[in-house]
């Protein structure tokens, strides 16, 4: 998520915001070596309808082992956290949506209500989210909430409280995977004395909203296309396939420049993720807007499957024109958007371009020669 504010001088939310439209590039590291072996053929995926869901920024789509997909996303009065659930991926646009929690009137959690993720981890479901004090609505930091039922619609949802970091600073866009055993959060924060809004952020953690530290740095915003209106490395995202995780962040201002990046980590060579040496990043963007196809500022995503339970899909908000008049994060047009994630032959994906609207997506992407 993003803000177009700015916070006092240090954390200026709004570095966080744009990305610039340069064309996707390859990974850092080229191409695949000679020899390697071919991806085998990708399965036709469903056709999707686009926008999926309107006015829904930052989406994440769990899909959890009923078999059904849970879906929720920032709102834009930035007040409420929101639930659906669909049988089918493309279902989600039409479900039932339910608040499971809403913004305090006063205090924490009182504001800017952003980004929320949905997770299962040890029979429990957490969501993590983005709020600040409704008496200081830029001290934004990371929040759990926690529901012990098996159903998270029903049952309660207790407030964990804040995620400690290394610094009290402008910080959200929690994510959380496991690797080998062990489970990390990846986020957002302002690092103190860096000229950035934010870098993205790895640690261990020893329970669902405790990390154990220490935290690294994974990316700072360093490219032309990183740091368009904001310096800005936000929203990961990661996917674990071929081998290797692949973490996809969002960059620049929130308008038509943000668009999206990649780091890259060789996972089975048993390569130590708390070691930034360790991670590759792009030198282009992967994912940016299309005057082609009408997209612009697509960012913030995640990663699902398809009703096939075999196609990868790509998960992300866009607006549906370039101009913005005032604040973008007054825009409400963010809508929650889905199409196949390609794959190149080297095993790297291949994002293409976001789709137009209301057109089937499942010849959009094709398995690059």
């Amino acid at each position: 998520m993003s803000r177009d504010h700015d916070p006092p001088r240090a954390p200026q939310r709004r570095l966080v915001l744009k990305g610039a439209a340069l064309a996707a590039g390859a990974l850092a590291g080229g191409p695949a070596s000679a020899g390697a072996a071919p991806l085998p053929p990708q399965p036709e995926p469903p056709p999707f309808v686009n926008p999926l869901v309107r006015q829904r920024a930052d989406p994440h789509i769990h899909r959890h082992s009923d078999g059904g997909y849970y879906f929720t996303a920032t709102v834009p009065e930035y007040d409420r956290i929101v639930l659906r659930r669909s049988r089918t991926l493309g279902g989600l646009a039409t479900a039932a949506e339910s608040v499971i929690w809403t913004r305090h009137t006063t205090g924490v959690m009182g504001a800017h209500i952003w980004a929320p993720e949905l997770h299962r981890i040890g029979g429990k479901w957490y969501v993590y989210f983005a709020s600040a004090p409704a008496e200081s609505v830029w001290d934004i930091r990371i929040w759990v909430l926690e529901n012990a039922h098996q159903d998270p619609f029903a049952g309660t949802w207790v407030e964990r409280g804040q995620v400690r970091t290394a610094w009290e600073t402008f910080s959200l866009d929690a994510t959380t995977f496991t690797h080998r055993g062990s489970r990390y959060l990846a986020w957002a924060q302002h690092e103190p004395g860096m000229e950035n809004n934010t870098a993205l952020w790895l640690s261990r953690m020893a329970n669902p909203w405790t990390l154990t530290g220490p935290q690294i740095r994974l990316s700072t915003p360093e490219f032309d296309w990183e740091c368009v209106g904001y310096r800005v490395n936000e929203g990961p995202a990661v996917l674990a396939r071929h081998g290797r995780l692949f973490l996809s962040y969002s960059a620049s201002a929130t308008d038509h420049h943000y668009c999206m990046g990649l780091l890259t980590v060789d996972a089975d060579a048993d390569a130590d993720l708390m070691d930034p040496a360790n991670w590759s990043k792009s030198p282009s963007p992967v994912f940016t807007s299309s005057d082609t196809t009408g997209q612009y500022g697509p960012g913030h995503n995640c990663f699902t499957v398809a009703d096939d339970g075999l196609t990868d899909v790509l998960v992300y908000h866009a607006r549906p024109y370039r101009e913005i008049t005032g604040d973008p994060l007054n825009d409400p047009n963010r809508h929650t958007r889905v199409q196949r994630l390609g794959w190149h032959r080297d095993g790297t994906p291949d994002f293409g371009a976001p789709v137009p609207d209301a057109a089937p997506v499942s010849d959009s992407v094709k398995e690059s020669a």
